[in-house]
């Protein structure tokens, strides 16, 4: 998604400086800067503050996740909280000190379970978020970001602009590894089945999601930076698609 925000912002003119532990694996990047670097690191992101003069926006989409097979397993918990936990104290900390505008981008994931689970569900409200039970650690850090960000507001005056998202897929994306999302997990699946194969669907097929392509997550997102609301709101699609659907 960053590295779309970036091919965005800079058709739009602006000086783009983009940050993440590698360069974008399937395509060029449009940063003017690209800097490679870890963001759990307060280091670096004092070394960004003292090098570079401060940025009018930022977009936060760093954090340690993945696909169902890397947040669901158990096994990262530790590393998806501590991690994203860190690279959000480092980056809001920047924000404040530089005045700048930011972006934080959540995730549905914070929704309770027992509602994401149900496929007879018209869709998630953001008031829906509460009382608390989100389905994986993910999503509690994620939930515990969206309090930290707005605890800045409301304390130092930091500017922020919160979105769930749903589901965003599209070119230049995971696909495999463990961290791919479901339309693409689906789609290297048949690609690599031979005739007569069957593919794997995880669950029974009957879990619905809120899939949105990558174009119009990112025009969510700058519409949403150019209004007044800082209060989270999903950026997702009305339509509810089952995964039985999907691998149709």
């Amino acid at each position: 998604i960053g590295s779309h925000m970036a091919t965005r912002l800079k058709e739009e003119g602006y000086y783009v400086c983009g940050i993440d532990l590698k360069y974008p694996e399937y395509a060029e990047t449009s940063c003017d800067r690209f800097i490679i670097g870890d963001l759990t690191e307060m280091n670096l992101v004092k070394i960004v503050g003292v090098q570079y003069y401060p940025f009018d926006e930022v977009y936060q989409f760093a954090a340690d996740m993945g696909g169902a097979g890397y947040i669901f397993t158990g096994e990262n918990d530790a590393n998806v909280m501590s991690n994203s936990c860190s690279i959000n104290l480092n980056v809001v900390t920047y924000a404040t000190l530089m005045k700048s505008k930011i972006f934080y981008s959540s995730s549905a994931c914070i929704y309770p379970q027992q509602i994401q689970e149900d496929p007879n569900n018209k869709g998630l409200k953001e008031s829906d978020a509460y009382p608390v039970n989100p389905d994986s650690e993910y999503g509690y850090e994620k939930l515990f970001s969206e309090r930290l960000y707005d605890a800045y507001r409301r304390n130092y005056g930091l500017d922020i602009r919160v979105a769930r998202f749903h589901n965003i897929f599209g070119i230049n994306g995971t696909y495999q590894g463990g961290k791919e999302k479901a339309p693409a997990a689906m789609c290297r699946k048949v690609a690599e089945a031979k005739g007569g194969d069957v593919i794997e669907v995880w669950g029974d097929g009957l879990q619905t999601r809120s899939f949105l392509y990558i174009d119009e997550c990112i025009e969510g997102v700058r519409r949403l930076m150019g209004s007044e609301f800082y209060q989270p709101i999903n950026i997702g699609s009305d339509e509810m698609i089952s995964i039985n659907d999907l691998a149709k």
